[in-house]
């Protein structure tokens, strides 16, 4: 299969797939004659579980973990549940993050009357020092 039909497959781009591929991040393809890559299941699985990995919030060295686990037979599905709940607390602190910044953003925004004046509680707000 060729690298376009791999694209459309895996809703990667060329030069994504390629980029997975130099780096040794997907098993290597083989070359026709011509030197065309020619692509094979396991790597349409490969990089299908690269691009749903980084949908829901992997790094692509932590894809690179994951898809160690999916080639190793003797894997420990409590070793993939323990990288998989890492993830999760990550996220949730992310979140935490985001609604924090929010609730003070919608503060300093309230606070602005978004008229004339120079004089603007948003700048003031961002320029304090937090204690």
């Amino acid at each position: 299969m060729n690298i376009s039909d791999v694209a459309k497959q895996t809703g990667l781009t060329a030069k994504t797939i390629r980029f997975y591929e130099d780096k040794g991040i997907i098993t290597a393809p083989s070359r026709a004659s011509n030197g065309y890559r020619r692509y094979s299941q396991n790597n349409i699985n490969e990089l299908q579980l690269i691009r749903r990995s980084r949908l829901v919030g992997f790094t692509l060295d932590e894809c690179r973990d994951l898809l160690d686990f999916s080639r190793d037979p003797q894997r420990r599905s409590a070793d993939v549940k323990a990288k998989a709940e890492q993830k999760l607390t990550e996220i949730d602190d992310k979140i935490a993050e985001l609604i924090e910044m929010k609730a003070t953003l919608e503060a300093l925004t309230k606070q602005c009357p978004g008229n004339e004046s120079a004089l603007c509680p948003i700048i003031e707000g961002l320029c304090k020092h937090s204690e």
